[in-house]
């Protein structure tokens, strides 16, 4: 369906919607606790203690009205555009703004039809018919509103929930009220989603066009009450990894310790319950990989993000038809497979649930590097759904997974920007056997800070190991990289790609600082030793019998004319000799 007989559809149900969903009125009495615009003017959140809820907390979007004479220019307008307006020809303007050209341009075209009306008048009105034609109808405050994670809804004549970032749970004042136009507006959504919902079909997972994750049924075929839905909201910004350590989720220590482990190819899971954060830190992790590597992403509906320029984005297909010839759904199991044909450095699941599971630990083995998310609540959690069906992975291939990381939504024990709650990072281990595991991390939830035992890392001494150097060296530079992390953030260089082009500076730089030192080992003086070696052979040797060039300065030194029991010296024990 194309963005115009979107639009028809959708003007076509404003009569409907208007008359059978129910928006509460804020009444008097109600104790406003905040009150801020979404859309100034047209659009405001009051948050009110509501007597009828116990003093419990009520989300009223309040919008402003039109008055008799603006609602009927916007109806007029509205029966206009669904016959005159023509798709887009190009991808230039977003389709709020070619709405608004296009609504622009009616009014300027029927100006004495429509009345003549105010500039707030007119701005009223295009504010309607972005809401009822591109927008989210009776939610479209709602949406507009940053501090909302999730909007959902249980059924007919039950109102319409959300997740408040500062309030978490509260009703708001809007509840359909009636099946048909229920059902309509899911159809809405899932058209919007590029999916199919129907009675055969009364189940809906996808992505809606600014990203937001949609989850539907239908009717009353799966749930008793009708159709349901659960919008969880995207950020248009997403979370850097600067932005995390701002808002206390993880410490630079631990992010640069994430940093090393990313480096050296070494894989991790991140685990926590339903909007713990999971998607979010592993997103922003990933600014933190080499622009080198190449990367390959499997999900059901793509969420990650990684700025990084060799990046192959996979996404799962459920298939909707019948019989001979349909289309056939692609799993994450199947996609999973195919990544491995493509090379990469890192596979990254964005959740692991099933069979995938298997193909991914496989992968490990054969020296890919892994990252996952998956819903548990702890490490021991994790291991039992691993070894178990449907996922049955061997318990030899549980250490292939080196690390596992908790996030968790904790009470802090003090608010922080005015929350009281946020996302911390529990608990890291590193797993170094089936039933053998220890935590290099916890979070404190008596200071809200982070404890770390990274020189107790057996991971460290891994990468020690293979790269021939102490493990102090990988703990200095771990310290090199917390400080130029929290420079970041006093910097307060949060966007995502800023981020990684950073961290490739911070490589560049450490290239040319490694060169440099390579530069001065090669011009360094010799030493009293091997002057005193140099000039014995001087004393001892006629001039014309020096020849040096092209031999080993620590083996013995000849002239052509010379055997090597004419002249000989001990090699020298233990003195490390640049190359002239």
């Amino acid at each position: 369906m194309g963005l115009l007989d979107k639009l028809r559809r959708n003007g076509r149900n404003e009569v409907d919607q208007k008359e059978t969903v129910h928006v509460e009125q804020l009444k008097k009495g109600y104790e406003v606790v905040e009150d801020y615009f979404v859309h100034k003017p047209m659009a405001r959140i009051k948050i009110v203690k509501s007597p009828k809820l116990g003093a419990g907390l009520h989300y009223f979007a309040v919008e402003t009205p039109l008055n008799e004479v603006e609602e009927e220019s916007f109806r007029k307008i509205m029966g206009i555009l669904s016959k005159e307006m023509e798709p887009p020809k190009d991808d230039e303007m977003t389709p709020e703004e070619y709405v608004l050209d296009q609504a622009e341009r009616v009014a300027e075209k029927y100006y004495r039809a429509l009345g003549g009306h105010s500039e707030a008048g007119w701005r009223k009105i295009f504010y309607y018919v972005i809401k009822n034609l591109i927008g989210y109808g009776p939610l479209h405050a709602i949406m507009l509103d940053p501090n909302i994670e999730d909007i959902s809804n249980n059924g007919v004549n039950s109102p319409v929930y959300v997740w408040h970032r500062k309030y978490e749970s509260i009703p708001t004042n809007i509840t359909f009220i009636d099946e048909e136009t229920a059902n309509d507006f899911i159809v809405r959504l899932a058209h919007r989603s590029s999916k199919h919902i129907s009675s055969a079909t009364p189940l809906m997972d996808g992505m809606l066009p600014e990203k937001h994750r949609l989850a539907a049924t239908f009717m009353n075929e799966v749930s008793t009450k009708g159709s349901t839905f659960c919008i969880r909201k995207f950020r248009k910004d997403p979370f850097s990894i600067v932005d995390l350590i701002k808002i206390g989720t993880l410490d630079e220590r631990i992010a640069a310790y994430f940093w090393m482990i990313l480096e050296h190819k070494m894989s991790f899971m991140i685990i926590g319950g339903t909007g713990a954060g999971k998607t979010s830190i592993l997103n922003s992790l990933l600014s933190l990989m080499s622009r080198n590597d190449k990367i390959v992403t499997v999900e059901e509906v793509a969420e990650l993000s990684p700025p990084l320029p060799n990046w192959t984005q996979f996404q799962s297909r459920q298939s909707f038809q019948f019989g001979e010839g349909a289309a056939h759904s692609i799993s994450i199991f199947d996609l999973v497979k195919v990544s491995l044909r493509y090379r990469p450095d890192y596979i990254i699941v964005g959740e692991i649930r099933g069979e995938e599971a298997f193909t991914l630990f496989q992968a490990l083995a054969t020296g890919h590097g892994g990252l996952c998310t998956m819903h548990a609540d702890s490490l021991n959690s994790v291991i039992k759904r691993l070894t178990s069906p449907p996922m049955n992975v061997s318990k030899v291939y549980i250490p292939l997974m080196n690390n596992a990381l908790h996030i968790q939504r904790v009470e802090l024990p003090k608010a922080k920007d005015g929350l009281n709650f946020g996302r911390r990072v529990r608990t890291i281990w590193e797993i170094e056997d089936f039933d053998q595991y220890r935590e290099v991390a916890v979070w404190n939830p008596r200071s809200d800070t982070f404890e770390t035992w990274f020189e107790n890392s057996f991971l460290l001494d891994k990468i020690a190991t293979t790269k021939g150097v102490p493990r102090q060296d990988l703990l200095i530079e771990i310290e090199k990289r917390r400080e130029f992390l929290a420079d970041l953030v006093e910097k307060n260089i949060r966007d995502q790609g800023e981020v990684a082009e950073r961290i490739l500076a911070y490589y560049t730089a450490q290239k040319e600082n490694s060169k440099k030192e390579e530069g001065t080992k090669k011009r360094r003086k010799p030493s009293v030793k091997r002057k005193r070696y140099f000039e014995d052979i001087k004393r001892e040797a006629k001039p014309e019998e020096i020849v040096l060039e092209g031999e080993d300065v620590g083996g013995d030194f000849a002239s052509p004319s010379s055997s090597p029991e004419e002249v000989s010296a001990p090699r020298i024990e233990n003195e490390t000799v640049a190359e002239e």
